[in-house]
């Protein structure tokens, strides 16, 4: 069984930036990969970035890669997604889950979501 928690959304004005943490109870989290997913009002969920439980490989929504960075540290039990040049249509809420092998589909843990909202 794995909790996560997410933290670190809020209010921004466009163009600004926010960093998430999701941060995992257990002492396996290095076992799993992990992943950001987000849900705007109205949307169907997608799917934000992925990083591999060994060797940090990444993937990440081709629309977001150049804004996005997801990234882990295994001694924190947390996961992160640094979000720069935020625009309106980034708001959503924003879902840490863990990751199935193919860095895309979410695992069978999630966690309960942060508000991200971006002013214009």
């Amino acid at each position: 069984q794995v909790q996560l928690v997410e933290s670190g959304g809020g209010l921004v004005q466009a163009g600004g930036s926010l960093r998430l943490s999701c941060t995992a109870s257990g002492r396996t989290f290095r076992a799993y990969s992990m992943g950001w997913f987000r849900q705007a009002p109205g949307k169907e969920r997608e799917f934000v970035a992925a990083i591999s439980s060994d060797y940090g490989f990444t993937n990440y929504a081709d629309s977001l890669k150049a804004r996005f960075t997801i990234s882990r540290d295994n001694s924190k039990n947390t996961v992160y997604l640094q979000m720069n040049s935020l625009k309106p249509e980034d708001t959503a809420v924003y879902y840490c889950a863990t990751i199935r092998s193919n860095l895309r589909e979410p695992g069978n843990y999630w966690g309960q979501g942060t508000q991200v909202t971006v002013s214009s």
